[in-house]
């Protein structure tokens, strides 16, 4: 393919009249506008020295200016490097160093301090009105810009890791990775342009990016564009949408509003669930509630999207469904590579057009990825006798005791399926004599229980006793980060004297 910009004006409406995006305070974003930003964006961009493969960092506040910038990227062959707006300078500095970007885009409130970091060469600032000096500067530039060819193996964005285990990582998209990749969830999640989704994801992460924005633009359709997750904003959009992506803690969070109802959402055509497990049991309260069943996806910063559950067929709780087409999906022995049978746990490996070009200045980090053409996910799971596949946990987070391996992931299904329980976290501690020994942190339905006895007793009959929790411990919600992914890290430190 070619630039990915270029691919996705290709599916545009033919009337740039038509409607875009619109915003909680009722603004309008056509297609017409949408070209016509993203070239003054271009324009800007070169005016300032950024050329073909340079970098541009943006750590700013969600708005749709911001997505302007990243199409104005895309067109001007510049390489997008969204940045969590949590991250700290002291992170930053390590990005900013590490890319080398040729320009640096920060939120107005941040600027003088960031002037100070290491590695920023030139810096604008954009906030989340859409306002500062780079939309102000965009404003004067031409409205049409010549997309520059790029061959589809160019690199159209650097994601950083997540950086839980040793150094953040770069990873390099291709115009190709990431254009393949929405056409195939577009026709296999059947958008078209009569869909609006309802966005209420962050921009600087695969699934509000490149999933909900270029799945959007690749079909032609509408958007209804929130600066996060409100949930009023969210129930009050929901009439006017037909699509939903989000997060197991959206989900989690619609479902303890009395106004939202399945007469709300009778309307609607898809959920769809990503970036961190949803558990089984909240796959069937929201069905059993809205008559829907959410459609659960798999995916890493790093591929994309791998494997989704069907859209027409059983999507089956528990389960990412099954590789995408053009992706194949393998599990292997993590030691020697072997592919394993089907039912078998081992580390799941991936190939296809999706896959990313490898870690930006980290060439031996990626060798070491990659085995026969497969990228090593690091996720643990399996495929089982009817082609589903299911994820079991991180490699890092596989529980190792009396030498038996426990997989947090069948645990906190386990857990999940109680009355009880509303949502759970099992991790690996110390322990004297076991080498490690299984914590449940749980988030009860009833705030006032926490009968840990009871909960344990419960799993006598559904468990191997070397599987069990040893100890269960309640709490009003589990650390996540902004994707809602469960920060174990922080669950093993706040535990890890339990058996001491």
């Amino acid at each position: 393919m070619a630039n990915l910009y270029a691919t996705l004006s290709l599916c545009f409406p033919k009337d740039r009249s038509e409607v875009f995006a619109t915003t909680q305070d009722g603004s309008i974003l056509t297609y017409a506008d949408l070209e016509r930003r993203s070239a003054q964006y271009a324009h800007l961009l070169a005016r300032l020295g950024v050329r073909p493969d340079d970098r541009v960092a943006v750590q700013a506040s969600k708005s749709l200016e911001m997505l302007m910038l990243y199409l104005g990227c895309l067109r001007a062959g510049a390489i997008f490097l969204p940045l969590n707006t949590a991250y700290t300078p002291a992170e930053l500095t390590y990005f900013l160093e590490d890319a080398a970007p040729s320009l640096f885009v920060c939120r107005p409130e941040d600027e003088t301090e960031m002037r100070q970091l290491a590695g920023v060469a030139q810096l604008e600032t954009l906030d989340a009105d859409g306002r500062g000096t780079l939309a102000a500067e965009s404003v004067s530039q031409e409205d049409s810009f010549p997309t520059i060819d790029r061959s589809g193996d160019d690199i159209a964005a650097i994601l950083y890791t997540s950086g839980t285990t040793g150094r953040s990582k770069g990873a390099m998209l291709s115009h190709d990775n990431l254009a393949t990749n929405c056409l195939t969830l577009r026709d296999y999640w059947r958008f078209t342009s009569n869909d609006t989704l309802l966005h209420a994801l962050p921009i600087f992460h695969t699934h509000g990016l490149f999933v909900a924005t270029n799945i959007t633009l690749a079909a032609g359709a509408k958007m209804i564009f929130l600066p996060g997750f409100d949930i009023d904003q969210v129930i009050a959009a929901l009439p006017r949408s037909t699509v939903m992506m989000g997060v197991p803690t959206f989900y989690i969070r619609l479902l303890k509003e009395p106004a939202f109802t399945q007469e709300l959402v009778s309307h609607m055509r898809l959920f769809i669930s990503g970036s961190a497990p949803l558990s089984a049991d909240i796959h069937r309260v929201f069905h059993q509630h809205t008559g829907h069943m959410i459609l659960e996806r798999y995916g890493m910063t790093e591929t994309n999207m791998n494997a989704s559950n069907p859209y027409e067929g059983e999507r089956r709780a528990g389960t990412v469904g099954f590789p995408l087409p053009g992706v194949s999906i393998r599990i292997a022995d993590p030691d020697s590579g072997k592919q394993l049978p089907q039912e078998e746990v081992g580390v799941i490996e991936i190939q296809g057009p999706n896959v990313f070009k490898g870690y930006w200045n980290m060439p031996e980090k990626t060798a070491a990825e990659f085995r026969d053409g497969y990228f090593i996910s690091g996720d643990l799971g399996l495929i089982d006798n009817d082609g589903y596949v299911s994820i079991v946990g991180r490699a890092k987070d596989l529980i190792i005791a009396g030498g038996y391996n426990i997989y947090p992931a069948e645990v906190e299904a386990a857990l999940d399926e109680l009355a009880e329980i509303r949502e759970s976290a099992v991790v690996g501690v110390a322990h004297p004599d076991m080498g490690e020994g299984v914590v449940g942190v749980v988030v009860p339905v009833n705030p006032e229980f926490a009968d840990e006895s009871a909960i344990i007793g419960q799993l006598q009959d559904k468990l191997a006793r070397f599987k069990q929790p040893r100890r269960i411990f309640f709490v009003d919600e589990l650390p996540k980060n902004g994707m809602g992914k469960v920060q174990k890290t922080i669950l093993r430190e706040k535990y890890s004297d339990t058996f001491k």
